[in-house]
C-alpha cells in the first residue's frame, strides 16, 4: 500500500513537470487570454532548416542588396532576371489561420500585406532565418513593428505588435519569437499586419504563405523580369 502511495506521488510529479514545461514554452505569449494561447510547442510550423552561415545572416541577401539602412521603402540593389526565392526553411508566423483582410486596395489606398486574426499577446515567429533590419514604433502606421531581411532575398514586415523582444541587427533563425500580437498604431483590433517585400516592393503574401493550410505555397517563388509591383510570378516546385 506504501508504494502505491509512492508511485502514485510520483506520477503527478512527473505530470506536474510536463505541465510547466509546456507552459514555459509558451510563457512569451502570457498576455494572451488563456484560451487563445499557444498551448504546444509542436503546433509550431517549422519546416527543416537550410543552414545558412553566419556570412549569410550577418549580411543577408547581399546579392541583391546594396544597403543597410532603417528606411523601409528605401532599399538599393537590383534583382536578377527570373531571381528565384527559396521557400524552404520556413516557419508560419502565426498558427491563426484566418485572415481579416487580403492584399490589394482598399479604404482608397493599397493594403500592402495580409491582416491576420491574433490575440494581444499570442506569440509572433520569424517566417525565416535573418537579420532584424527595422525595429521600430510608428503611432499613425504599423505601431511597433519589425522588418527581418532573409538570405533568400525577402524581407519579412510584422506590425501592430504588443511588444518586440528582438533588436535591430539581431540575427534570428526560423520558429524563434520575435514579438507579440497586439493592437497598436493605425489598428481597429488585435491582428497582424504581414508583409514579403522584394528591395522595398510588396509582393502579396498569399502567393507565399498559405495561411490556411499553414504552409508555403512551394519550394519557391520565382521574380518575374521587370520587377515592380504585382509583376510578380511564383513557381511551385514539387515538395
Amino acid at each position: 500500500m506504501k508504494f502505491s502511495r509512492i508511485n502514485k506521488a510520483i506520477g503527478i510529479a512527473v505530470l506536474s513537470m510536463v505541465s510547466l514545461s509546456s507552459f514555459a514554452q509558451d510563457i512569451i505569449a502570457r498576455q494572451a487570454p488563456s484560451d487563445k494561447r499557444l498551448k504546444d510547442i509542436h503546433n509550431v510550423k517549422l519546416n527543416s532548416k537550410l543552414g545558412f552561415s553566419a556570412a549569410d545572416l550577418n549580411d543577408p541577401a547581399s546579392n541583391i542588396y546594396t544597403d543597410w539602412t532603417d528606411n523601409l521603402r528605401s532599399c538599393s540593389g537590383s534583382v536578377p532576371s527570373n531571381y528565384k526565392i527559396d521557400l524552404r526553411g520556413f516557419c508560419m508566423p502565426t498558427p491563426s489561420r484566418k485572415i481579416n483582410s487580403p492584399f490589394g486596395p482598399r479604404w482608397g489606398r493599397q493594403h500592402e500585406g495580409l491582416d491576420i486574426k491574433v490575440y494581444i499577446g499570442d506569440t509572433i515567429r520569424a517566417a525565416f532565418d535573418g537579420k532584424v533590419r527595422i525595429c521600430k514604433y510608428n503611432g499613425s502606421g504599423y505601431g511597433y513593428y519589425i522588418v527581418i531581411r532573409h538570405p533568400n532575398g525577402l524581407e519579412t514586415l510584422y506590425g501592430h505588435l504588443s511588444k518586440q523582444i528582438v533588436k535591430k541587427d539581431q540575427v534570428v533563425r526560423a520558429g524563434d519569437p520575435i514579438g507579440l500580437g497586439g493592437n497598436t498604431g493605425k489598428s481597429s483590433g488585435s491582428h497582424l499586419h504581414f508583409e514579403t517585400r522584394v528591395l522595398g516592393q510588396p509582393i502579396n503574401p498569399a502567393l507565399l504563405f498559405d495561411f490556411v493550410n499553414q504552409d508555403v505555397t512551394g519550394d519557391y517563388f520565382i521574380v518575374n523580369n521587370g520587377f515592380s509591383k504585382g509583376n510578380v510570378a511564383k513557381h511551385n516546385s514539387s515538395k
